[in-house]
């Protein structure tokens, strides 16, 4: 949903280009192998439902939705369900920075105090014999450390380190306070290392949705809507959904099929006061697709430039130097960070076949993008079940990768 508009008033979104699957070299056969897959998984009640896309030079060669909507839902999945994408608004929010970058606004170097200035007293956390002592910064956390997740910041959800778990009792992940009061709730708590040290996945990108705000003036969904959102045609992307789309949410089981955890995702129907940049944003397969084949597209789409193709290229690229330290499963072998997306550096480490140069990212309840530029190759997988994402990722790109001609 387009934010400033009126729900009832949000325009359908612009299909892309389709076409048959063999004419831009994708095998039909194989695609109907990855079908099933989806369905055994379906059948087997790890997922309620999955909706997947594979497109390559320009046109869309699959597009199906199998299973149901939710758990409790007699609607079947359909290819214009709502989802929640959860981390895949880190790619947008990434590429708003780089447009204030390209307008001149701020440059990556820039220090994060810059624009919020309670950052300048943060101190680096360190455990020792069980207790936390602080360390005054070695230099200060930059643009270009929150883009790439090398500040120091952290996540509740990552660790039980003595700074995550701070983190968790200051309820960070409350949808109720402001970006503002967010990004100075996290400038109160130590870092979890020094800047530049480490990769950490992080709230880095809810506070690069703050910095926005505070350089552009407007809030980050106006902001959103009227640089990205808005001239991609993406329609029904939005922090929330109006109410009268309630029947095409998709929903997770109550309880994850594998752990047994109680499953808890936010209602897309309720506005929050939280705009996050890290992970707010609700969207549909076709919407995603569109700035999926800007990004591929270099920058541009239908003939609309959002970003410039070398300032692209910049944010696909590895971002971690070698003594970076990385002890993360989500940053898998053979790959580095880039600005905004994780960017594969080796043909081979990885648990599965891809393209040097190829980007992505994925949401913590089961959605999955990437973007492979050798192939001409987009790839989208949406399903809402947080315990099965790790598995259905390495799926889903043998699946694809087998397709390729």
């Amino acid at each position: 949903m387009n934010v400033h508009a009126t729900p009832s008033a949000a325009k359908a979104t612009p299909a892309l280009p389709s076409a048959k699957p063999e004419s831009i070299g994708l095998s039909p056969l194989r695609l109907q192998r990855m079908r099933d897959a989806y369905q055994r998984e379906i059948d087997k009640g790890t997922t309620p439902g999955v909706v997947s896309m594979v497109a390559r030079r320009g046109q869309i060669g699959w597009f199906e939705a199998q299973g149901k909507q939710g758990p409790a839902d007699s609607a079947p999945m359909a290819t214009n369900s709502f989802f929640r994408i959860f981390s895949m608004t880190k790619p947008l929010v990434s590429l708003g920075i780089m447009m204030l970058v390209e307008d001149g606004h701020l440059l990556l170097t820039d220090p994060l105090a810059k624009y919020i200035p309670e950052f300048a007293d943060q101190k680096v956390g360190i455990e020792h014999n069980g207790q936390l002592e602080y360390a005054l910064p070695v230099r200060p956390i930059t643009i270009q450390d929150l883009l790439r997740h090398t500040s120091g910041i952290s996540y509740e959800i990552t660790g039980a380190g003595m700074v995550q778990r701070m983190y968790a009792k200051a309820k960070t992940f409350r949808r109720d306070i402001t970006n503002e009061e967010h990004a100075k709730l996290i400038a109160s708590m130590p870092l979890m290392c020094q800047p530049g040290a480490e990769w950490n996945y992080s709230r880095s990108t809810d506070i690069l949705g703050r910095v926005i705000e505070v350089v552009s003036g407007k809030t980050l969904s106006a902001f959103l809507s009227e640089r990205i959102l808005s001239p991609l045609q993406m329609n029904e992307t939005g922090f929330h959904t109006a109410q009268g789309n309630a029947s095409r949410i998709a929903q997770p089981f109550p309880a994850d099929p594998w752990t047994g955890d109680k499953v808890a995702l936010f209602d897309p129907l309720e506005i929050p006061k939280m705009e996050s940049g890290g992970g707010g944003l609700v969207s549909t397969a076709m919407d995603y697709a569109r700035f999926c084949q800007m990004l591929l597209g270099g920058g541009a789409l239908d003939g609309t430039r959002v970003i410039g193709r070398t300032t692209l290229a910049l944010m696909a690229s590895n971002h971690l130097a070698p003594h970076v330290k990385v002890e993360s499963h989500l940053l898998p072998p053979g790959h580095g960070f880039g600005l905004g997306f994780a960017v594969r550096t080796d043909e081979g480490l990885a648990p599965y076949a891809g393209s040097v140069g190829q980007f992505f990212w994925s949401g913590v309840a089961g959605t999955f993008f990437w973007i492979d530029p050798k192939e001409d190759l987009f790839a989208i997988f949406l399903s809402q079940g947080p315990g099965q994402r790790e598995y259905f990722r390495t799926l889903v790109r043998s699946l694809v990768y087998a397709a390729v001609e």
